[in-house]
């Protein structure tokens, strides 16, 4: 998202600006000798190839393992990212709107230059490391609403340094994975060509590749965490279901901030999406049109698949290109898997922000009366659902701006008469009530922790909206030692700092991340649980 990566490239240029840069280090990867970059006690590798260019034949098909390195190369820039749908800005309209968004596109691909070939990783690991270390791994999943993101907008080395100074030293790593209509086309097409969700496979890929490569950097590969954020989150959540929940050994643990199993259906409820793809590239006539994409030029199918809604578009979440269940990797529904008990049995951290919808929210000013508001949620996030559930939402959560998002901010914020009311039924539909799910049915069987981040309640509009919570990680705070800590003994809690509980069934215990002169506090799980029960019971019956 835009907040994520300015956020990024701010953190990214202060960390730059701490250390210079010193001679080159090395690693051997088969036959290859690969030459990294130096910064402060760290080793930095980057921009290293973990699959096969998915472009010409290869493209909406699932990764393609590398051969051996058998040719030097050098590691010391960031990999091209993967494709980035177009921004927009919601409250920009009228003639203004053009000039702004081309403005703003402008400006995020010069920092995030991007091409269709772009599956590459990049490994941080301490200086002193060498390949008998066995030091735990965190790998990175940057989030973005599965239509932008990179991993050069977050350094590692922060990360790195930081586990290095608290004498818990964790090697970290980061991959690109497709985007967007590349990563995931929807349609039965796609279903029967068995190419569902290359952009999750494009991350096993990318764990597979730790597997047989992270010793070289001082890694164990029997000590693996994934951790991201939204997207990223999400796509962890779905890793833990995939396959029965096997983890195929690729990881031991869980870090996700802003996502949990979403309700989303059938690969063949995006067809709309795949139909109006084919149409605007020319394909419409091709005895086999799948085919006929992976023959359209780049940058005519960008141009394509740009013209769908994005993240900020008035559907808001109800995103164009997600994962889907497929079958395969996905069996359903991955909130009725959680309900199934088929989820991988790991220690897991999950938590919210506690505004999450006051950024997708924007987009819907016009929205004013009660039955706009009731029109909307029907019409775009609930197709189908009967009005008197839908008369029980809009109970649970009414119209008095006190009781909106951003939540406890009194009669400020109200910046239309529905804003912080749609901003609450947003956040807790897709974030909130997913991540509840998640832990009241996995409480009991496995070590599991939660939080809710409460930072930043002073930006005017926002709140503690989506993605705030990476400040307290990449920039330096309390989330990022309770992250190090679990990567290192799958517990976050260590000498020095707030024991975090586990949740229970009879503690629901959050980690309250806050403002002002108490930083961190435990609170209890149990805020607005009318609503988030009706919103389960809804998605349940009727996945997106």
């Amino acid at each position: 998202m835009i907040a994520q990566a300015l956020t990024g490239l701010l953190l990214h240029l202060v960390a730059f600006s701490a250390a210079a840069p010193l001679a080159g280090p090395t690693v051997t990867l088969d036959s290859a000798t690969v030459s990294g970059t130096s910064w402060g006690k760290t080793s930095k590798f980057l921009g290293i190839p973990f699959a096969q260019p998915p472009v010409g034949d290869l493209r909406f098909r699932l990764p393609q393992s590398l051969p051996s390195y058998q040719s030097n190369f050098n590691a010391t820039n960031y990999g091209l990212s993967c494709m980035q749908q177009a921004l927009t800005l919601p409250i920009v309209k009228g003639a203004a709107a053009e000039f702004s968004n081309q403005l703003l596109n402008s400006v995020f691909n010069k920092i995030v230059p991007n091409s269709e070939d772009c599956l590459t990783l990049n490994v941080v690991k301490p200086a002193s490391a060498t390949p008998s270390s066995k030091l735990p791994v965190v790998v990175w999943i940057y989030g973005g609403g599965f239509q932008i993101g990179s991993t050069s907008l977050n350094d590692g080395a922060i990360i790195v340094s930081r586990s290095i100074a608290m004498g818990s030293p964790v090697v970290y790593v980061s991959m690109n994975y497709r985007l967007s209509g590349f990563g995931f086309l929807p349609g039965k097409e796609v279903g029967e060509a068995g190419v569902a969700n290359v952009g999750l496979h494009d991350q096993r890929e990318a764990l597979r590749w730790v597997q047989k490569y992270i010793s070289q950097f001082g890694g164990d590969p029997a000590k693996v965490t994934i951790w991201g954020e939204s997207a990223g989150a999400i796509s962890i959540s779905l890793h833990m279901l995939a396959n029965g929940g096997d983890t195929q050994g690729l990881f031991r643990g869980a870090f996700m901030q802003s996502g949990a199993p979403i309700p989303i259906g059938d690969i063949t409820h995006g067809q709309k999406y795949y139909d109006s793809l084919v149409t605007d590239t020319g394909c419409s006539g091709a005895a086999d049109t799948l085919q006929c994409l992976r023959s359209v030029p780049y940058a005519s199918l960008k141009a394509a698949i740009n013209k769908s809604p994005g993240l900020f578009s008035y559907q808001s979440l109800n995103l164009a290109w997600l994962p889907r269940t497929d079958g395969v990797l996905l069996a359903e529904d991955p909130q009725k898997l959680v309900q199934q008990g088929k989820i991988a049995n790991i220690p897991y951290v999950i938590g919210n922000c506690d505004d999450e919808g006051t950024l997708f929210s924007l987009s819907t000013l016009n929205v004013t009366s009660e039955d706009q508001v009731k029109t909307y949620l029907k019409d775009i996030f609930f197709v189908g659902t009967p009005d008197e559930q839908l008369d029980q939402l809009l109970n649970a959560y009414p119209r008095d701006i006190t009781q909106g998002s951003p939540f406890d901010s009194g009669i400020l914020n109200a910046i239309s008469p529905q804003f912080k009311r749609i901003s609450a039924i947003i956040g807790d539909g897709v974030f909130q009530a997913p991540r509840r799910w998640l832990l009241q049915h996995t409480v009991g069987k496995q070590n599991i922790w939660g939080f809710v981040h409460k930072r930043l309640k002073v930006v005017p509009i926002l709140g503690s909206f989506h993605t705030s919570d990476l400040l307290d990680v990449y920039g330096g705070g309390e989330m990022a030692d309770y992250l190090i800590r679990f990567v290192n003994t799958l517990d976050p809690n260590g000498s020095g700092a707030l024991q975090w509980p586990q949740y229970t069934s009879q503690d629901r215990n959050l980690m309250t991340f806050r403002d002002g002169l108490i930083p961190l506090a435990i609170t209890q799980d149990n805020f607005r649980k009318e609503g988030m029960d009706i919103l389960t019971t809804i998605t349940l019956a009727r996945p997106i």
